[in-house]
C-alpha cells in the first residue's frame, strides 16, 4: 500500500523541527564557553583539569598569586570566600605566577605547602602561569581581551558568570573582602 503524506502534515512536521531543534543541536547550544575551554594541571599533581568539564556553570572568581607579595596575605580573604559561597556554585581558581618581581619563585610543591600550611587554602590551585601581557597564558589573554585589562600584578581578580562572561576585573588593591566583589558574587551565585 503505497501512502503520501498531505502537504499540510509535512508543513506542520517541517515547522516541528525548526521550532524544536534536535537534541543534538541542542547539545551546540550547551557546549563550553570560550572563556573556559582551558586544561591546567592541579598544583601538586599529575592530573589535568579542563576548566569547562570541571566549572561550567559556576561562578569563578581567577586570581593570580604569589607566595613573596605584599598582597599574599589575600589568601585569607579569598578562602573566605571560597568557603562562603562554594555550597552556592562559587569557586576561587589560583593560578601562581612569578610574572611580578618574581614573587613566585618556588616549586609547586612549596607553593602548595605554603598555600596550605600558611593560609589553609583549600580552593583548587593550578600550575605556575605568564598572567603579564609580554609572555601571557592563552586563558589569561582571553580574560584580558574581555576585561580590557591585563593584571598589572599579583592579585589581580576576574569574576567569571555561570554562562562564561565576564562580570568583574579588579586589580590587585582591591581585596576579597571589598563590596563590590561581594555584591556581584552575591548577585550571580547560581544556587541562590
Amino acid at each position: 500500500m503505497n501512502w503520501i503524506m498531505p502537504s499540510s502534515v509535512m508543513l506542520v512536521l517541517a515547522w516541528l523541527l525548526l521550532a524544536f531543534p534536535a537534541k543534538a543541536e541542542l547539545s551546540d547550544a550547551q557546549a563550553c564557553p570560550d572563556s573556559l575551554n582551558f586544561t591546567f594541571k592541579r598544583l601538586g599533581e599529575d592530573r589535568n583539569e579542563n576548566l569547562c568539564e570541571t566549572y561550567k556553570g559556576k561562578l569563578i572568581l581567577v586570581v593570580n598569586t604569589a607566595s613573596k607579595c605584599a598582597f599574599t596575605p589575600q589568601y585569607d580573604g579569598l578562602e573566605k570566600l571560597h568557603r562562603s559561597y562554594k555550597d552556592r556554585g562559587f569557586v576561587v581558581l589560583g593560578f601562581p605566577s612569578n610574572d611580578f618581581a618574581g614573587q613566585e619563585p618556588g616549586t609547586e610543591k612549596q607553593i602548595l605547602n605554603f598555600c596550605r600550611l600558611t593560609y589553609s587554602v583549600e580552593f583548587p590551585m593550578f600550575e605556575k602561569v605568564h598572567a603579564a601581557k609580554a609572555m601571557a597564558d592563552p586563558f589569561y589573554h582571553s580574560l584580558a581581551k574581555m576585561a580590557g585589562e591585563y593584571p598589572g600584578w599579583n592579585f589581580h581578580k576576574y569574576l567569571i558568570a555561570p554562562d562564561g562572561r565576564l562580570i568583574g576585573s579588579f586589580k590587585s588593591h582591591i581585596k576579597p573582602e571589598d563590596s563590590r566583589i561581594n555584591q556581584l558574587i552575591k548577585e550571580h551565585l547560581p544556587h541562590g
